[in-house]
């Protein structure tokens, strides 16, 4: 009987010892598969373009918004490629974007609304330093070397930008900054505090490569940044009593442009366009649109200067990079 039973526990016990040994084996290939990827960092350096969205570029016009007004963009980038799919990079971005209630509306379609008449121009250059997590759709050979031809790729991170707005001054045509002259009576009693010039972003988007070589790639990526800030254009709240502005003349010129016949960074005459602007919102047939504007109580204190109270200002890089595989570090040959 005793024989028996080992006889009949050894098959038994032999395939567990056989599966328990595939396991180990599968474990112990996977970890060698792991072993033979090689982390690799680039450098990269880019330009591209830069838009906005906000109070001045509508979200509810997107294609306009993101063409009417671009601007440049220029950084740079450290990144380090960590799996065949995973890396982390580091950047550096200089951008402009800017906005112009005139250029944004001129035409019959549009210059009938309230943001033709608020007639509100900025630019405003950003410092964005960004810290982002990429996700390669196609991944890497076992090194970089051996990266495919072509790749694509998805990046979210965070961002830490520097901003301050700007505007003509009409009289000597000096860009001035904007937040200092309180436009919307910030820093003063019943009025808010001024806004911050450094805000948060989330930076999310996707990116395409190409290898030229063993050690160059370009690529080309669209990144949208969420911040949390409506002040990127200066305009989020209500006019402020001009009484406010009585010993400073740019603060109230800067504050409310809405009687100022002249679109200042075009030199356009607005005057005939207001008058259809007050034949279709007020029905009032003007000889003189700009005396007669106030009377409807556009741009008194406490009407609204902002129209999107409920989404911040956002916006958006297309850039195309140039990347360098940097040598990895050099090893000396064990000794024997």
């Amino acid at each position: 009987m005793r024989r028996n039973f080992e006889f009949k526990t050894v098959p038994g016990t032999l395939a567990l010892i056989f599966t328990l040994g595939l396991l180990i084996a599968g474990k112990e290939s996977q970890a060698q598969s792991r072993a033979i990827f090689v982390p690799y960092s680039t450098a990269g350096f880019g330009i591209g373009t830069s838009s906005y969205f906000g109070d001045m570029a509508p979200y509810r016009r997107p294609l306009a918004s993101m063409f009417k007004m671009v601007r440049w963009s220029i950084g740079g980038n450290y990144t380090r490629h960590f799996t065949p799919r995973l890396g982390a990079r580091a950047s550096f971005t200089y951008a402009r974007i800017a906005g112009d209630d005139y250029i944004m509306n001129r035409g019959s379609k549009y210059e009938s609304n309230v943001f033709y008449a608020r007639n509100l121009h900025f630019r405003n250059d950003l410092k964005e330093f960004s810290v982002q997590g990429i996700f390669k759709l196609i991944p890497d050979g076992r090194s970089y070397d051996r990266r495919p031809q072509f790749g694509a790729y998805l990046f979210a991170g965070v961002a830490l930008t520097a901003h301050n707005p700007k505007a003509l001054d009409s009289l000597d045509g000096d860009w001035v900054k904007l937040q200092p002259l309180g436009t919307e009576g910030q820093g003063n009693e019943g009025y808010a505090k001024p806004y911050s010039l450094v805000q948060f972003a989330i930076p999310v988007g996707i990116g395409v490569r190409y290898k030229i070589n063993s050690r160059f790639d370009i690529s080309a990526e669209l990144g949208f940044r969420k911040t949390f800030t409506d002040y990127l254009d200066d305009v989020a709240g209500k006019y402020a009593d001009p009484a406010l502005f009585a010993d400073d003349p740019l603060a109230a010129t800067v504050s409310n442009r809405s009687t100022n016949p002249i679109a200042v960074r075009k030199g356009a005459d607005r005057t005939e366009s207001l008058k259809k602007f007050l034949q279709v919102n007020y029905q009032i047939d003007a000889a003189d649109p700009l005396a007669a504007l106030p009377a409807t109580g556009y741009g008194a204190p406490g009407s609204a200067r902002g129209y999107s109270p409920r989404l911040k200002d956002n916006y958006l890089f297309g850039m195309i990079h140039i990347n360098y595989m940097l040598p990895s570090q050099i090893k000396c040959p064990p000794l024997k």
